[in-house]
């Protein structure tokens, strides 16, 4: 029982992200925009981690060099802040299992993007997985059945949350190869606040902010699907193949498909259904692959 608790924390710690359409929807039906979700999730998230590192990580709050700011610029902006924008977007325009669906294309473009700036191989098993994932989404977009709801905005969006996904582990390796994980989150969330918070002006809203309900939601946005599941998802993770764990993480897409189903009464056609199994088996296969050469794909997550 000992040696499968880390697989359980893992898949906790995947549940966890899979039930961020809760948050998301009950902030939305508040009025908030899908950018002022972002900002108040990175500004609540930021503010659970500066508390934990006070008490916890003092010595892993410290930049080595102030240009290091650069990094976590990639990670914040360029990454978790377009990542969760487009991702809100598309959980308001579509059914959430697609959304989530479409967040998995990530390990396609991680595939490309590495090819292209790591300098990493292409192998038969990755381009199959790029082309599976490519298939699969066509399959979602090309038709919609039954209650389900396809938008272009939708579809463009959620290739754009699996993109900017893809970013945060290019970017996060180059910071990784200076800084501990606890940093390189810390940073990346204080980062993606400031750069926000003057954006989305939430202090014209503070007397909305202050609604008990919408607090609840903030928090348990900045908290649950956020800090804690990183941590959960973290602990299993130290203690087992980053490959593995990346598999055991896609309970995430199931959990939110159940979601859908039963809070919000989604459906999806069986060719739509197709399309997600294709696009899920080819997450398998490409982390059987880095499993075959001894690597830890996605040794951190924030989704």
């Amino acid at each position: 029982m000992k040696r499968l608790l880390p697989y359980f924390m893992i898949a906790a710690g995947a549940s966890l992200w899979g039930i961020i359409a809760i948050f998301v929807k009950g902030l939305a039906d508040f009025g908030f925009a899908p950018m002022e979700i972002v900002a108040i999730r990175v500004i609540y998230a930021a503010l659970f981690l500066l508390l934990i590192g006070v008490f916890k990580y003092r010595n892993e709050m410290k930049l080595k060099e102030k240009k290091d700011v650069r990094l976590f610029i990639g990670t914040g902006i360029l990454s978790v802040v377009f990542f969760n924008f487009c991702y809100f977007t598309t959980i308001s325009q579509m059914n959430i299992s697609i959304a989530v669906i479409l967040l998995y294309t990530s390990p396609a473009f991680v595939t490309i993007l590495s090819f292209l700036f790591l300098k990493e191989s292409l192998n038969l098993n990755k381009i199959l997985a790029v082309i599976g994932t490519i298939i699969g989404c066509i399959l979602i977009a090309g038709v919609s059945a039954g209650a389900s709801k396809i938008t272009f905005i939708g579809i463009l969006t959620g290739l754009g949350s699996g993109l900017g996904y893809a970013l945060y582990t290019i970017f996060g390796k180059f910071a990784l190869r200076k800084y501990q994980p606890f940093t390189v989150t810390l940073y990346t969330f204080i980062l993606a606040s400031l750069f926000l918070l003057p954006i989305t002006q939430l202090w014209n809203r503070l007397d909305l902010l202050m609604d008990p309900y919408v607090l609840l939601y903030s928090i348990g946005l900045g908290f649950i699907p956020s800090v804690l599941a990183y941590f959960i998802y973290t602990w299993g993770l130290e203690k087992t193949e980053g490959s593995k764990a990346s598999v055991i993480a896609t309970v995430e897409p199931v959990v939110a498909t159940l979601l859908g189903v039963m809070l919000y009464g989604e459906r999806l056609g069986l060719i739509q259904i197709a399309g997600a199994i294709l696009i899920l088996c080819s997450v398998i296969i490409v982390n059987v692959t880095f499993r075959k050469r001894g690597a830890k794909p996605l040794e951190q997550k924030i989704s």
